[in-house]
């Protein structure tokens, strides 16, 4: 078992789970507190728009640097286009839970609209995310990517 655990996907993924769970508590706390506030009473979709988009910095910074530190690519301002390409993907998976739950099936508490944006729509965000990220955005077999000598693989993981 722990073979299995050693691979370097499995690491990309508790790395990854690590800088959401950062994210994860950026958007919670920034939506909660918006939601809170008589602006964003009654404009969820707007409270989640504006905390979405704190944690997705949040989690380009710790995915770039960290999670797929050694397959980033020299093209930076590319690179960012297509994070925050495939981050806004899977915020808008997230919204459309939170749309459909406090619109069409009238759950309209803040602890309603939490579970819907941040658990139910944060799971499936994340899983299409991670997917894209690894497949996509850091591929080790794109072009253009920083070269991270043998030596510094270690430190990195």
């Amino acid at each position: 078992m722990r073979a299995v655990l050693d691979r370097p996907v499995f690491r990309q993924l508790w790395k990854f789970a690590l800088v959401g769970g950062v994210g994860f508590v950026v958007d919670t706390v920034s939506f909660t507190l918006l939601r809170l506030t008589p602006a964003f009473e009654h404009s969820p979709l707007k409270a989640g728009i504006i905390s979405a988009a704190l944690a997705i910095l949040a989690n380009w910074v710790g995915n770039r640097y960290w999670t797929f530190g050694p397959h980033r690519s020299r093209r930076g301002w590319m690179e960012a286009v297509e994070f925050f390409g495939v981050s806004l993907f899977g915020t808008l998976v997230a919204l459309g839970c939170l749309a459909f739950s406090h619109y069409v099936l009238g759950l309209t508490t803040v602890l309603d609209d939490n579970i819907s944006k941040n658990v139910v729509g944060l799971v499936l965000g994340s899983a299409i995310r991670f997917v894209l990220y690894r497949s996509w955005v850091y591929h080790p077999g794109r072009k253009h990517r920083v070269a991270v000598p043998v030596e510094q693989r270690a430190s990195v993981d």
